[in-house]
């Protein structure tokens, strides 16, 4: 039985890896302790690596500071950010009203856990922002001999504050039996044949919970079955869950998914395009940001997607939000064609902002122990990336904003399609960024410095410090202050870049 829990991946051991200044040797020991970094195929790891060690970068730093950079990256990519991002919905209440809801939610939900007193925070800079600590890595629980597989997304999910859903589920044993304690793994690699009464691959713990449901109903039902199959008592790390909590008035967003919004910054009346919408986080903040008066139109390729956004909207009660199954690439239409219709295509010039929250490689997504994708795949996304762009400057108004975001860590879908860019469509002018809160630019793409300040990287190879484990009853402002912080840096990783389509473009 192979448990990677307290082992990293990789032909190195990075647990004797000489720890430099800039990243707290504790928590970095802690970590590596807790999970292996992220695994990678070796050509993605080269050439993840070549990015965070480009000419330019190792013009400016050490190449030893550069190495010790990118391993903090990959430890931090496998581990959940420090803080849980609520998105207040204010066109339904405001923050205060539901600070103290979600308080009273998190007194029930935590008693009896080791840190029942978490604070709700509300962050200065984002009025419609609460944060909640993370608390852990816990790397003292004891284990139960029940032990209970699930898949990769749904172990991430857990560590995000998640139970255990029945279809997660992939092995457990044959007599385990509703009201069992049971350990929880995650099958990091993808291997665990959902059935199996055992597993003898790659796993990481994730925590502790009470069966609610036995084997024999797992597995022996004919239809896919719903609702949850473990509910965690005592996950790794200690993070509310928020099924089914004030679905209307909360939206459960990563920190640098709201600052997209706010740089866009829409007004009551405009007509704005999420051209790649799905899920339907930003076109719903986007939609409350103008207080739910003008035109939000939301479109993604895929019909699955296209009725979550609808369900996004719905449980938030949004009315400007118009949805389309739609492939962005084609949104473009020609005077000749066009037949006056709602929807897609449309004509030129049709939008006063517009967000392209483009497809992407994904690789500051956290936290996620393992990726199995090739170098081909990874590499794939800057062409549409591209193609998605030139229609987005297309449909855009002069005088309006674009704003370009991902969620991944590399240059070629980042910095570089900034520079591509501003070289292509002389009609665009990089803008400020309020607020910002990530860092600017990486290094390696020909931005000048001026360039890259305007733009916003969350890394989270920055952080110098973890989760947070003090008392939460009694903080005093510098306290929280350092709290808020330190909740700016050690997110997901993301890229922003905001322009102008200037009047005479």
């Amino acid at each position: 039985m192979k448990d990677v829990s307290h082992r990293p991946t990789g032909s190195r051991d990075n647990s004797k890896r000489e720890l430099k200044p800039g990243f707290d040797a504790i928590e970095y020991s802690k970590m590596v302790l807790v999970f292996p970094r992220i695994s990678l195929k070796p050509e993605v790891e080269a050439y993840l690596l070549s990015v965070f060690k480009n000419k330019e970068i190792l013009a400016n730093i050490q190449s030893e500071q550069s190495n010790f950079k990118f391993e903090s990256l990959l430890s931090r990519l496998s581990h959940p950010p420090a803080f849980t991002c609520i998105r207040v919905n204010t066109c339904a209440a405001s923050t205060d009203q539901v600070k103290k809801l979600l308080t009273e939610e998190l007194q029930k939900q935590c008693k009896g856990w080791p840190m029942s007193d978490i604070p709700v925070l509300e962050h200065p800079e984002l009025p419609d922002v609460l944060l909640i600590p993370v608390i852990g890595p816990r790397i003292n629980l004891q284990r139960h001999s029940i032990e209970v597989i699930v898949g990769a997304q749904c172990g991430n999910a857990v560590l995000r504050g998640a139970h255990v859903f029945i279809p997660g589920i992939l092995s457990a044993p044959k007599l385990m039996r509703d009201g069992d304690a049971v350990s929880v793994y995650s099958d990091i690699g993808g291997k665990c044949k959902r059935g199996a009464v055992e597993f003898m691959g790659s796993k990481t713990f994730v925590g502790n919970g009470i069966a609610e449901i036995s084997r024999n109903e797992i597995f022996s039902s004919n239809c896919t079955l719903r609702g949850v199959g473990i509910r965690m008592t005592e996950p790794v790390y200690i993070s509310p869950s928020f099924d089914n909590v004030l679905p209307s008035l909360l939206f459960l967003q990563n920190l640098p998914s709201v600052v997209v919004s706010h740089v866009l910054d829409p007004k009551p009346g405009e007509r704005i395009l999420d051209i790649c919408a799905a899920p339907g986080g930003k076109t719903t903040h986007i939609a409350a940001l103008m207080n739910d008066k003008g035109e939000v139109i939301a479109m993604d390729k895929i019909a699955n997607k296209v009725k979550k956004i609808k369900q996004n909207a719905e449980n938030l009660q949004l009315k400007c939000i118009k949805v389309f199954c739609y492939d962005g690439t084609k949104a473009l239409a020609k005077e000749s064609n066009w037949d006056g219709q709602a929807g897609p295509p449309f004509l030129p010039e049709s939008f006063d902002r517009i967000l392209l929250d483009a497809p992407c490689s994904g690789l500051g997504q956290r936290p996620n122990m393992a990726c199995d994708w090739s170098l081909k795949e990874i590499t794939s996304y800057p062409p549409l990336q591209r193609k998605l762009f030139r229609v987005a400057v297309n449909l855009l108004k002069p005088g309006g904003i674009l704003v370009y975001s991902t969620c991944t860590i590399t240059l070629a879908e980042n910095e570089e399609q900034v520079a591509w860019a501003l070289d292509s469509f002389p009609c665009l002018s990089l803008q400020s960024q309020e607020p910002h809160l990530g860092e600017e630019g990486m290094m390696g793409a020909g931005l000048s410095n001026d360039q890259r300040q305007l733009l916003q990287r969350f890394d989270p190879a920055s952080v110098t410090e973890g989760h947070t484990s003090v008392s939460c009853s009694d903080l005093d402002s510098s306290q929280i202050e350092h709290l808020i912080k330190s909740a700016n840096k050690d997110t997901i990783g993301f890229f922003i870049a905001k322009f102008l389509k200037m009047q005479d473009g």
